[in-house]
């Protein structure tokens, strides 16, 4: 078996804020650096072969702080925009719960967690999917495939696109899945046909 392990970024400093962060590079907060310790812990038991991660600071620090904990330093990260988090377009460094008040609770939640409402100037959760699962196929299976354990250290979209691939999850069912900061979901995959055989969240994550 193979082990394939999705890590959402800890908390950045305009998580904090309440901010649209999408493709704007912000750095880690302390609890974000804590929550991707905490990750590492609960990934003690499992030594990696391979490493994905975007092109953004937060998702690359979270891996750093990870493999760091667990002393598998020498592991060298692939990095790819492909895995970037969503474009928010004109919503970037907007506050979410401003929006919320502008726009009422519908009109909020359809932007936030549904999978193809527009945003304008931005990116849909299909528009993210379209990009990421390409590069899952072409790379992140592929390492699965050759029995190696990867680590992918992304973004909240970015992985509850992938998570939609893997779980095969419905449209409809998309806005319920919701992946905090610094939270874990380990897969258990068969090399041979890439099948998963067993899920585990194995930390909770901060809120999103």
């Amino acid at each position: 078996m193979a082990y394939l392990v999705l890590v959402r970024h800890g908390q950045s400093a305009w998580n904090e804020l309440g901010q649209w962060t999408g493709l704007t590079d912000v750095e880690l907060t302390e609890k974000g650096r804590q929550e991707a310790r905490a990750a590492a812990k609960a990934l003690e038991d499992i030594t990696f072969h391979s490493a994905h991660t975007s092109r953004l600071k937060r998702a690359q620090d979270t891996l750093s702080e990870i493999l760091d904990e667990l002393g598998q330093t020498e592991l060298e990260a692939k990095k790819a925009a492909a895995i970037n988090e969503r474009d928010y377009g004109k919503l970037t460094g907007k506050n979410k719960w401003q929006v919320k008040e502008e726009l009422g609770e519908e009109e909020f939640t359809k932007i936030r967690r549904s999978w193809d409402h527009p945003v304008p100037g931005g990116e849909t959760l299909k528009d993210v999917h379209d990009r990421a699962v390409p590069y899952y196929k072409e790379h992140i299976l592929a390492d699965l495939r050759a029995g190696k354990n990867v680590i992918v250290s992304a973004h909240g979209n970015s992985l509850r696109a992938l998570v939609k691939h893997i779980e095969n999850v419905a449209p409809e069912e998309i806005p319920g899945l919701e992946i905090g900061t610094g939270e874990v979901y380990l897969y258990e995959i068969e090399p041979e046909n890439g099948r998963i055989v067993a899920k585990e969240i194995r930390t909770t994550g901060g809120k999103a």
